[in-house]
């Protein structure tokens, strides 16, 4: 089990409405639970966004940077990683 840090969960808590229309979750434990449930990825770069992206079936190859980016399920943390939240 993937456990997800605090940089992780806070964004996830700030930026769900970007998911969701309704909050699914309230708390630092409830995101944790919710973001395990969903097997939530992190990954250390763009470059694995994009690489996560394609193993999954989704043609990322035209997006660009930016728009990877701005995709609703990605999540930018600290260090320039990412969080993924398939919704």
């Amino acid at each position: 089990m993937y456990e997800y840090d605090e940089d992780c969960l806070k964004a996830f808590l700030k930026n769900q409405s970007r998911l969701f229309d309704e909050p699914v979750a309230s708390t630092m434990e409830e995101a944790e639970a919710f973001l395990e449930d969903c097997m939530a990825t992190v990954v250390d770069s763009l470059k694995e966004v994009r690489e996560y992206f394609e193993e999954e079936g989704l043609d990322a190859s035209g997006m660009s940077d930016e728009e990877l980016e701005e995709a609703s399920e990605v999540f930018a943390l600290s260090g320039g990683r990412y969080l993924i939240v398939e919704g």
